[in-house]
This record gives C-alpha cells, structure tokens and sequence, in this order.
C-alpha cells in the first residue's frame, strides 16, 4: 500500500467553541432525509436519490449518526458502512456550514470510530475531494492517510483521495 500522505501528529480536536449550544447524537430516521440531502447538496455538491439514504442505513443502523441541535433537527451526519470485513467506509459525512467548526465534526468522526472499535473493525476507509483542504486536515488529525489517488472520482470530474485509518 502507498502512502501518500502522513498523518497529522496527534494534538487537540480541530473543531472547538466555547459556548456552543449542545449537540444531540442519534440515529437516522426517515424523516431526516430532506434535511440531510439539503447538507449533503450544500457540503459535498452531489445529490442522490432519497431512497438511498434508508437503504443504506438498513446493514448497520448503528453506522448512521446523525447531530441534531435543542430543536432535534439534524446538523449533520456520518453514514458509515461496512462492504469488506474487518473495515468500515465513511461512505457520507457533512456538517451544516453554519455548524461548522463548533465541535458537530468531531462529535460525530470520534463516535463512529468508537462504533467501529466496538464491532472489531481493524480499518476505516473514505474519500474526499483533493480540493477540499480542510476536511483533509480534519481527517489528518484522525490519523487518516492518503493512500491512493482516485482519478475523476466525482461527479463533476474531480479527483479524490483514498484515505485510510487503522484501528
């Protein structure tokens, strides 16, 4: 395996606020999916089709986390599933961009990862645009490395990363 990229070295959590209201953490229900595709629209500039969603969630509900503010309306999501075994895939994850930098990123990658420990998973896998320098960072700052470059990965033609995360 090629590593194109090192980790970050360990150091405090990338998102933090001080007197950010708090942030609940649930599972996904069917009644998110207008809000999540309105984040997924805005984050990842992509669009799929809503039944994708409950599809996707229905192999490992608990994969599914989303963030949801007082009002219990989603902030944002993690959608992870597991295709190979012994490894999950981070196959979705955005935070509302007024949430961003508030800890709502953080709350969701550590509870996933911990999900992942708990069910024995030896690795976590994603992709992210090559643009998109600060979910690089945030990723980085998980241990997560570039493995592979993913030649016009997304839908408008971009490339993306393969990161990767050992448990």
């Amino acid at each position: 395996m090629r590593c194109i990229a090192e980790p970050a070295p360990s150091s405090s959590p990338p998102e933090e606020a001080a007197g950010v209201p708090p942030v609940g953490l649930r599972g996904f229900r069917s009644s998110d999916v207008p809000a999540i595709a309105a984040i997924v629209a805005e984050a990842l500039h992509e669009h799929y089709d809503p039944a994708l969603y409950g599809s996707l969630s229905a192999d490992w509900p608990a994969g599914f986390l989303v963030a949801t503010d007082a009002a219990d309306a989603p902030l944002g999501f993690l959608l992870g599933v597991s295709q190979v075994p012994g490894e999950a895939r981070v196959l979705m994850f955005a935070v509302d961009q007024g949430s961003r930098h508030a800890g709502v990123g953080s709350l969701l990658m550590e509870t996933f990862l911990a999900r992942c420990r708990a069910r024995g998973f030896r690795r976590v896998t994603l992709e992210v645009r090559v643009s998109n320098v600060s979910a690089i960072r945030f990723y980085t700052h998980y241990r997560y490395s570039v493995i592979d470059l993913l030649r016009s990965y997304y839908s408008d033609g971009e490339n993306g990363y393969h990161m990767a995360v050992d448990l």
